[in-house]
């Protein structure tokens, strides 16, 4: 049965609707807009009749929430209404669609059964007809979807077929060079002309004609985005003569070139990959690079390190890689930023470490422009950043990766393409990496995801120039990233026995099967037939080049095939033999039976024909200097007009709305939060989190930290690049780090270069600044990504070199940024200059060492390190996180007589607050006293005092219109702290056991399991983590059947953590909640409740399990009703990750009896659904029987609406509840996430002992 459904929001939880209207008129200015809802639609094909109704109830909407429309209703209700719907386009991923299909598959429903979705607007009926055309144009990107009518009948979306053969090119045989010249603009090609006349060339010496395929794989492979073309161009002439640096920059590149030398590289060619690598070699061939792990495999950079394990040293592999996605971000923004971090996870992945930290830059332009100013041809620079910020966040969260830094920057020339910019970090025990050459004979797997169209061109695209018109059909280059497939993989390569079966790993990225599989071995026969595919009717030539998120290419021996993909099965992941290493020399894939690639490797490796140009470096105006924040400041006169100018400037303000939409304490091993200080105000230097061991417990940490400013790069590309190594070594010695010991990897993006030397002076002068930072530092660049394509018409990005710093650290020796008491000396420790723009590395390098032994012996409070704003910034922002204020010592007033000096950037300079007794410590150093720290709030400049209550709110207001920190609604309802307390303890258990056994299952889309059986572990229970397994029918009764066993052996249930099959369709929890209504598994559950004495708790997303299985508050699992409490989207409609102060409400529980009624707790959040909802009746109800557990609470310690300490707006500020008798549990924050150092920048007990309390429950 074929059938439409209908599903609305009932009135008080239209939040997305509400929000959508306020967004609309402030954007737009829209006059005659005034109200809008928003309906899904569900398109349900060929699913039995008797299964609508359940799946209506259970999947499609939720009882509390939301109606189920009558489609008649909606048919005739649409006169009523100015309206239109969209939907995505055939072939693109949709997430609830997706999960939709799964989980009615769980209801019983056949694997054919197939769902569309789409959103219906129905818009008030008076609204001109121009303004909803604004409306329509704004919510509709055509990269990925399509008006939908609405009021025709329900079908199905129809894909295409494709021609069963491929064609010859037997144009190849006769075209010239100016054939070639017209066919690259025809086709949108990617390589150059010379490359066209090279295939002929080559095709010719072999006597036929390429067929299409050979032609599209060969300008997918070398592609400047699969192979560095662009830095693979030899650099001819060099001319620095016009530059105002002239004598730096020929004695930098003397030192260069001698050192090429030196390492007997004369002879090969001198190009920007060359000049990227060269200190890397240097430092190599000199002894001093040996923790670098050499491999022919492309994965990441990894070093060797030591990690502590229980007291153990163990030999660990650190990863971490950066890479961009800026074209396809720049056209549809939420799929481009989510396979941005998808990919860059799959760049240490594949390298067989685990992923557990990110960091996120990005650039715009002037997101606060009007959206009437947009750039034709563009989508607006508001909507694009936030797009992209939810596809980001939306991936990372899902996948269960930590974002512990992110950053906007803000500069006219990102209107030409956004900078959308991922690094991270993993590790990996060195034993479970094994590097072998695949050997004829061993098989390739594949393993992950499908191939459909959605991913043509992904390479292509990313490597050339863009207009209107190549913008408007280059809609298959992005794909929508599917993060709990990833997930999975991420789980399969934590497994030892699987990952030493694989002897080399490729992720697939933008060249699909032809180069992930392609690049794994020399000679290759892959075949077409056997790849998992979306749907039908693909050619030869897409299945070989279409960009495929969450894949893998694996090569193992033969004989281990089959029980490598039993293990592949066991973690719910697709695994497939398509391809087998041969020794033919050649790369031949077949489709339908017939090889239709069949090119010599050595061909394919040339990277196509030999480019060369000259170097020819601008001049700079000589008066001219950085354009920095004193230009804003400067324009005021009052000490305080000009901090609240300098705070609120665009590069400067706070971005805590963006920065708390990514969660960043997943892991439990997050040392610094983004933002520290109890009001959670001090943005981090940098991100720190412990390596990510297994059964075990380290302090041993990472640290990541970066360097960039797009304004001195626009100024002089090579102190750009050299400012940035500067800031990325500074901020990790800010940290606590060695510099010494640091390694870099750098991101390069620049305009499209064409043979404008001009043009090329700019990277080659960047590289060139880096070398003199690496060469003067004495650490090298290991690692690199470029992105040469950021020109659109008449705009070029700014030139852009980000250098990120990489080391590792004992947790105890990190360093907060956060001001931490009154009382304390505030220090500059300072790097000199030469001349204008050249620091002093001598002094710098001085000051680093001196300021990591003092950091080792615990005596630096805080540090920060100085960057565009100077010392000002620098005060500020150190002291909004525990609001304590500073007076500036009157000695320093001469120094700064000209106050915008206190705003002068000044990279390479650590601002740090110490005890006056421990100066001593900084002998030796560079470093001039500031002044010191003091109670009042208040930045005191020489007799001048600025609020930091009024710059903070200051500098909040710039971004909060885009993303905001405040809900629209302000909630005054009352509210009281709640407080029941029994004179006894609550019972034990019937039962003793020394150590409980813990069930855990992990759903797709979980992504806690392991910190929550971690957390079990130090408690002293046994946990089993149970993969729930969904490919198949037969592994849905499998994962039953193993359900229903584990939860007989155990004595707790815990559900963890994570975005249930992406938590769609619509909410929460549908997915776990699905498969808990499972008879067989309800029947264990409750006999486990009921007969059995057990525990069970969820938490995040398992408590939103509990809540709509009725477990919470009930005891039972039931049949749901609109009367019931639930848990819903926060009022301000974003995901929230943040610290929160909770307080016990109730002692009733088991769970809380190692607290008291009255404790509060520091406990970390990271939801989008988090709003506790229950009637009076309910809450009265559950008050009196001691069910409310735990309520978000202020400074204070009372429960509060306020948005900053009840971050969703729960009823009650009810963060957690129990059933009637206590024993199980529900609640939002992760208490799991915590150990020694965790979280160290925020105050607060961080234990609430929830894991002690539920093993001794049973002893």
């Amino acid at each position: 049965m074929n059938k439409r459904i209908f599903v609305e929001k009932k009135a008080d939880f239209q939040v997305k609707s509400e929000s959508l209207v306020r967004e609309l008129q402030h954007n737009l200015g829209l006059s005659t807009l005034k109200s809008i809802r928003i309906v899904q639609v569900y398109d349900v094909f060929d699913l039995a009749e008797a299964l609508f109704a359940p799946a209506e109830k259970h999947i499609f909407s939720e009882q509390v929430t939301d109606h189920v429309l009558d489609e008649s209703a909606v048919q005739a209700d649409l006169a009523n209404y100015a309206f239109f719907a969209i939907e995505s386009l055939p072939g693109q991923f949709d997430q609830r669609a997706a999960s939709s299909q799964e989980a009615l598959l769980l209801l019983g429903s056949s694997s054919d059964v197939t769902v569309n979705t789409a959103q219906l607007y129905l818009v008030n009926k008076d609204i001109e007809a121009t303004e909803l055309d604004a409306v329509k144009n704004y919510l509709l990107n055509p990269v990925d979807s399509r008006f939908k009518d609405i009021t025709t009948g329900i079908a199905k979306q129809e894909f295409s077929e494709s021609d069963k053969t491929i064609p010859k090119l037997t144009f190849f045989e006769s075209y010239t060079a100016e054939d070639f010249a017209r066919y690259k603009a025809e086709q949108g090609m990617a390589m150059e002309v010379d490359d066209l006349l090279f295939i002929q060339d080559y095709f010719k010496s072999i006597g036929r004609v390429p067929t299409e395929t050979e032609l599209k794989v060969l300008d997918t492979y070398w592609s400047d985005h699969c192979r560095h073309t662009t830095f693979e161009t030899e650099l001819k002439t060099v001319d620095f003569s016009a530059s105002k640096f002239e004598k730096q920059l020929q004695a930098t590149y003397d030192k260069y070139t001698a050192m090429r030398e030196e390492l007997g590289r004369s002879e090969k060619p001198q190009t920007l990959m060359d000049m990227a690598t060269i200190f890397g070699r240097y430092e190599r061939a000199n002894g001093r690079l040996d923790d670098m792990e050499v491999s022919d495999e492309i994965n990441a950079c990894s070093v060797e390190i030591e990690v502590d394990v229980n007291g153990v040293k163990e030999p660990w592999l650190l990863m971490f890689k950066n890479e961009t996605h800026n074209h396809p971000t720049e056209i549809e923004p939420f799929g481009g930023a989510a396979t941005c971090i998808g990919g860059a996870i799959r760049d240490p992945l594949s390298g067989r470490s685990y992923v557990y930290q990110a960091m996120r830059i990005s650039g715009a332009g002037d997101i606060t422009a009007p959206i009437s100013e947009t750039r034709a041809g563009k989508l607006p620079q508001q909507v694009i950043s936030k797009t992209a910020a939810h596809g980001y966040s939306s991936y990372g969260n899902q996948i269960g990766l930590a974002t512990t830094y992110v950053r906007e920057y803000f500069h006219p020339g990102f209107v030409a393409k956004r900078m959308e910019l991922g690094a991270v970090v993993g590790a990996a025990p060195k034993e479970n990496v094994i590097r072998k050459r695949p050997e004829a004979g061993d098989v390739i797997i594949l393993l992950g995801g499908k191939t459909g169209r959605d991913g043509c061109g992904g390479a292509t695209g990313s490597s050339k120039e863009h207009s209107e018109e190549s913008i408007s059909t280059c809609s298959a280059e992005v794909q929508k990233g599917d993060a709990p497939n990833e997930r999975k993989i991420q789980r399969f390569f934590r497994n030892p026995e699987a990952v030493k079966m694989i002897k080399r790993c490729n992720d697939f990225g933008a060249g699909g099967v032809s180069v992930a599989i392609g690049e794994i071995a020399e000679s290759l026969d892959i075949n077409l037939d056997l790849v998992p595919k979306k749907y039908d009717g693909l050619d030869g030539t897409e299945l070989a080049i279409s960009e495929s998120q969450e894949r893998m290419a694996v090569a193992i021996a033969a004989e281990n095939m089959d029980r490598f993909i039993e293990l592949a099965g066991l973690e719910n992941l697709e695994a497939t033999h398509v391809a087998t290493v041969t020794d033919t020399g050649y790369l031949r894939i077949y489709w339908n039976g017939k090889d239709i690639v069949n090119i010599r490797r050595s061909f394919l490796d040339t990277n196509g024909s030999k480019q060369d140009t000259d170097i020819k470096v601008e001049g700079i105006d000589p008066e001219s200097g950085y354009l920095d924040l004193t230009s804003v400041t400067s324009k005021f006169k009052t000490i305080e007009d000009k901090y609240l100018a300098a705070m609120s400037d665009l590069n400067t303000c706070s971005q805590r709305g963006l920065v708390e939409k990514f969660d960043n304490t997943i892991g439990g091993n997050t040392i610094i939060m983004p933002l520290g200080g109890k009001y959670q105000a001090t943005p981090a230097n940098g991100m720190v989190a412990k390596i990510p061991v297994l059964g075990g417990e380290t302090n041993t940490s990472s640290i990541m930290t970066f360097g960039y400013n797009p304004k001195i790069g626009k100024w002089s590309t090579f102190h750009g690049a050299m400012n940035a190594v500067v800031e990325s070594v500074a901020k990790l010695v800010a940290l606590g780090g060695d510099y010494s010991t640091a390694r870099l990897t750098f991101q390069e993006y620049f305009e499209k270069l064409g043979q404008d030397p001009t043009r090329w002076a700019k990277p080659f002068s960047a590289l060139l600044g880096a070398y003199y930072a690496q060469s003067n530092f004495e650490i090298p660049a290991i690692g690199g990504k470029d992105s040469m394509s950021g020109t659109f018409k008449d705009i070029d990005v700014p030139p852009t070199l980000v250098s990120f710093a990489v080391n590792t650290e004992d947790a105890k020796n990190i360093v907060s940024q956060e001001l931490k008491v009154a009382g304390h000396a505030l220090v500059l420790v300072e790097t000199p200059h030469k001349d204008y723009a050249f620091p002093d590395f001598d002094i710098m390098k001085k000051n680093f060492d001196i300021l990591h032994q003092a950091a080792l012996a615990g005596k630096l409070k805080a540090t920060y390190a100085l960057g565009y704003g100077g010392l000002g910034e620098a005060i500020a922002k150190m002291a909004f996180g525990n609001r304590i204020g500073v007076k500036l010592d009157d000695k320093l007033a001469s120094r700064y007589e000209n106050r915008d000096d206190l705003f002068r950037q000044s990279y390479g300079s650590i601002l740090v607050e110490i005890d006056q007794a421990d100066l001593g410590v900084l002998e030796g150093a560079n470093y001039v006293l500031v002044g010191q720290t003091i109670d009042k709030p208040v930045i005191d400049v020489f007799g001048q005092e600025v609020g930091l209550d009024k710059l903070y709110a200051e500098s909040e207001k710039t971004l909060e219109p885009i993303f905001p920190t405040k809900a629209s609604k302000l909630v005054n309802d009352k509210i009281e702290n709640i407080s029941y307390k029994l004179d006894a303890k609550p019972a034990k258990s019937s039962l003793s056991i020394v150590k409980p056994r813990v069930f855990l299952p992990a759903f797709p889309g979980t992504n806690c399991e392991y910190d929550s059986a971690r957390a079990f572990e130090r408690a002293g229970a046994e946990t089993h983590i149970g993969v729930f397994r969904n490919m198949t029918y037969a592994d849905i009764e499998a994962s039953i059947d193993m359900m229903v066993e584990e939860i007989n052996k155990s004595q707790i249930i815990m559900i963890p953590g994570g975005f249930s099959a992406g938590d769609e369709p619509d909410g929460s929890a549908k997915f776990i909640a699905t498969v808990f209504r499972n008879p067989r598994i309800e029947e264990a559950v409750m006999n486990l409740i009921k007969n059995r004495d057990g525990l069970m708790i969820g938490i995040c997303n398992g408590f939103q399990a509990l809540i709509k299985l009725g477990l919470v508050p009930y005891g039972e699992i039931k049949t749901p009703s609109a009367d019931m409490p639930t848990l819903t989207y926060n009022n301000i409609g974003r995901h929230q990750a943040k610290i929160v102060q909770t307080r016990v409400a109730s002692n009733k529980s088991p769970w809380l009896a190692g607290t008291e009624v009255g404790d509060i707790h520091s406990i970390a959040i990271s939801h989008g659904e988090g709003k506790f909802v229950a009637s009076d009746e309910v809450m009265k109800t559950l008050i009196e029987n001691g069910q409310i557990a735990t309520q978000y609470v202020d400074f204070d310690g009372k429960a509060t609406y306020d948005i900053d300490f009840n971050p969703n707006g729960s009823y009650w500020a009810v963060e957690g509840i129990t059933s009637a008798d206590g024993r199980i549990l529900g609640k939002m924050g992760h208490s799991e996430r915590r150990g020694d150092y965790v979280i160290k920048n925020i105050i607060g007990e961080k234990d609430q002992k929830l894991f002690e309390s539920g093993v001794k429950y049973f002893k």
